[in-house]
């Protein structure tokens, strides 16, 4: 297995002044020095997908060093922040040659949800202390924004955060904290002057996780799994040189890190984590291909099913297409604006389809399998692949700001239409009816 201590230095091909056209070589003899050779060969002969097969979970995170110290996680980021300072351009050519190999970014909540907002309200100071560890994954991060009684309406929120000289102390409850339990850092929002309105009195934080009074609890959802948590803090501090942004204007720093987790799970190219199960509509393809070989009907062979997985697969394209414009924003340090609303609430949807079609193609193997329903453990094990996926694509429409919001975002804020009434607007957080 290679590491970091062999690989070729992209350092002297780093700057803005790099040609696409030396960014792909230096990218391609980086490559075949770097990366595993079964890797090399299954890019070549079968793409992403066949790379996939050729490793293993372990064997990539063994292997991802040489990847976070490459530049090449976030190219477009200056050198001091990890990445190359790389021009658009550079770097569209430089995932091109990448694209074969699957290399997936280990560190999504982190690149998508504190970048953006290290990059518009955060110090240089702040920058290079996390932003480097972000790229190599060394620093794992999660997101404490949700709370039992604020889902949608996230500025009601009730954790408190209260000044203790150079620090602060902060106690609440977050819930549907995704990977609470790798995380070594995360990004936070809590109340610090409740006397205000609600989007006014809340300030950003970054808080180490692994502190005394920080506890993340599991919440397993119905496929078996555990990626959600909910996250009691009590008493856990946080220096005032890890807030973001001025005190009291957290809920403009938490737009760029709601935009960009919006993007991150809008689908089909978003640059998010892996979708679960059968989440493309390439993976339709050959289930319905392996059907119509077992000699089963309801497979390729029948044009009724071709034509539902072949509109599926052009929207999946739209899609791609869609998300790729925002990620150029995010490579270039922008944050996502309204219009990453867009890809969430549709790629939310496309997927659930999508989950849902790869489950209908296993046939009655969708709905029986072999495991004892009183051994959870055992029974989630042997649940196909695309069940799972089907189960857990349910939360699509809730994960990034419900569909709901993100339409209201849409109508606001890119129809200009007018806003929904509210009673309690201008009023202090204090006296807003809770429950």
């Amino acid at each position: 297995m290679n590491t970091t201590s062999n690989h070729p230095d992209l350092a002297e091909f780093a700057g803005p002044t790099t040609t696409p056209e030396q960014a792909a070589q230096a990218v391609r003899d980086w490559a075949q020095r770097t990366i595993p050779q079964a890797w090399l060969d299954a890019g070549a002969e079968g793409g992403p997908v066949a790379v996939r097969q050729a490793r293993t979970p372990s064997e990539y995170r063994e292997w991802y060093p040489a990847f976070g110290a490459s530049g090449l996680v976030a190219a477009a980021w200056d050198v001091e922040h990890g990445g190359l300072g790389w021009s658009r351009a550079a770097v569209r050519a430089a995932e091109s040659v990448l694209a074969p190999y699957h290399l997936p970014r280990l560190n999504p909540l982190g690149l998508n949800l504190a970048a953006p907002a290290l990059f518009s309200y955060g110090t240089e100071e702040q920058r290079r202390r996390f932003l480097p560890p972000i790229v190599r994954a060394d620093e794992i991060w999660c997101q404490l924004f949700s709370e039992p009684g604020s889902g949608s309406d996230l500025a009601s929120l009730s954790t408190r955060a209260e000044r203790d000289g150079d620090s602060w102390i902060i106690t609440g409850q977050k819930i549907w904290t995704t990977w609470a339990d790798q995380a070594d850092f995360a990004i936070l929002l809590a109340r610090t002057d409740p006397s205000l309105p609600k989007h006014q009195g809340i300030t950003y934080f970054l808080i180490d996780m692994r502190q005394a009074g920080v506890s993340p609890m599991p919440l397993p959802h119905m496929g078996g799994e555990t990626e959600f948590f909910q996250t009691f803090i009590d008493g856990a501090v946080v220096p005032d040189s890890q807030r973001v942004g001025e005190i009291g204007e957290g809920w403009r720093v938490a737009q760029a890190t709601l935009g960009g987790e919006r993007q991150m799970v809008a689908g089909a190219g978003s640059g998010g984590v892996d979708r679960v199960g059968g989440g493309s509509a390439s993976h339709l393809v050959r289930l319905a291909r392996r059907r119509s070989d077992e000699g089963l009907a309801g497979g390729w062979s029948d044009p009724a099913v071709r034509h539902d997985i072949v509109k599926l697969w052009c929207e999946e394209i739209v899609r791609q297409w869609t998300n790729r414009r925002v990620l150029e924003q995010i490579a270039q340090k922008v944050a996502p604006g309204p219009e990453s609303s867009i890809g969430k609430v549709h790629g939310s949807d496309l997927n659930q389809r999508i989950q849902s079609a790869a489950a209908s193609l296993l046939g009655m193997n969708g709905i029986a399998w072999n495991g004892d329903p009183g051994e959870p453990d055992q029974y989630a094990s042997t649940m196909p692949s695309e069940v799972k996926g089907m189960l857990r694509s349910r939360a699509n429409t809730i994960e990034g700001g419900t569909t709901e919001v993100n339409k209201n975002v849409l109508a606001e804020r890119v129809l200009r239409m007018p806003k929904e009434p509210d009673p309690y607007k201008g009023k202090p957080w204090r006296e807003l009816p809770r429950g």
